[in-house]
């Protein structure tokens, strides 16, 4: 999934309000953060395999440290645990572990199976990706129940509607696009969509009516 990630993070925000977008943001798309970087490194495979399924032309062959069951668990106390340190206990951290953990379930639904429970197997995945039109409809609905979860009670800014409408035109992109010219040049457009995190912090922050819900502390 792309947005659907995106949908995720949307929603915990809306459930911590003093935690802000961007760290959603990150806590939902930290494997595939994490992901380019490993491939880079030669640690984890990706070929580029147009047909692999009807949505996207990528055949994850081997990514056992950012995106195996176990992997994510780790990733997801490794964050939890940071903004636990760094804000004290508080029930925001736990959501924010689930929100991790949270990138390999919606993979399961997506992916063929070819994500891992253990780093080696076995493999699980739904097959959603074999059906455009289903993945469009999925996606584009979770995304657009978010943006209204998200946004329902605020006065979010003209930045935070330019950026989800960058969000889903990257999405479509990267659905009717060509494929990637090569797994580097894969591998650096993924660390270069790291540009969502500071714009997610500044529309969110921006956006008017969160001050209201700080009493419930998170």
């Amino acid at each position: 999934m792309f947005i659907g990630h995106f949908a995720a993070g949307l929603a915990g925000r809306r459930l911590t309000p003093t935690v802000s977008l961007a760290v959603w943001f990150l806590a939902v798309q930290l494997l595939d953060v994490l992901w380019p970087f490993f491939v880079l490194a030669g640690i984890e495979h990706v070929r580029i395999d147009p047909g692999n399924t009807a949505f996207t032309p990528l055949d994850f062959t081997d990514y056992p440290v950012s995106h195996s069951l176990v992997g994510a668990l780790i990733w997801a106390t490794l964050f939890a645990g940071g903004w636990m340190l760094r804000r004290g206990r508080s029930a925001a951290a736990w959501l924010l572990f689930m929100g991790v953990v949270s990138h390999w379930v919606l993979d399961v639904i997506s992916h063929r199976s070819d994500v891992p429970v253990l780093p080696h197997g076995p493999y699980l995945g739904l097959g959603l990706w074999n059906s455009v039109p289903l993945t469009l409809l999925v996606e584009s609905s979770m995304f657009a129940a978010a943006i209204v979860f998200y946004a329902r009670g605020l006065k979010p800014r003209v930045s935070f509607w330019i950026l989800m409408a960058v969000l889903f035109a990257l999405y479509l992109a990267a659905a009717f696009g060509p494929p990637p010219p090569s797994v580097t040049a894969l591998a650096w457009t993924s660390i270069a969509g790291l540009f969502i995190m500071p714009w997610a912090w500044w529309a969110d922050r921006r956006a008017g009516g969160w001050s209201e819900k700080l009493g419930a502390r998170s």
